[in-house]
């Protein structure tokens, strides 16, 4: 049971930016730089965020969650799901070798 919990997805999670890309700015019809405008960032960071080239902050996870109307929180799970997925993926041959110790 335990391998079944804890197995991570075989797929990589989608990164928030696609979202944002794909359906949030086509059904607000704003442009990005009237978005980051709203959102009090210059375009060229959100602009990072949309191309998947950079992570959605805690800082901006507020900002996004106020703007679509949210929470936060949305935003960070999806960044972290995502982070959390490269991370094992990239790890996994340093993290076999460490012995998993059980406390009594």
């Amino acid at each position: 049971m335990d391998d079944v919990i804890n197995r991570r997805p075989a797929w990589q999670p989608t990164h928030p930016g696609v979202i944002l890309r794909e359906e949030v700015l086509p059904a607000l019809r704003l442009s990005v730089t009237d978005v980051a405008a709203k959102l009090g960032v210059s375009r060229q960071t959100l602009h990072r965020i949309l191309a998947e080239q950079a992570a959605v902050t805690a800082e901006m996870a507020v900002r996004l969650g106020k703007l679509c109307g949210n929470g936060p929180h949305l935003w960070l799970n999806m960044q972290q799901a995502l982070d959390l997925w490269r991370a094992e993926r990239d790890l996994a041959d340093v993290v076999d070798k460490i012995p998993q110790m059980n406390a009594a």
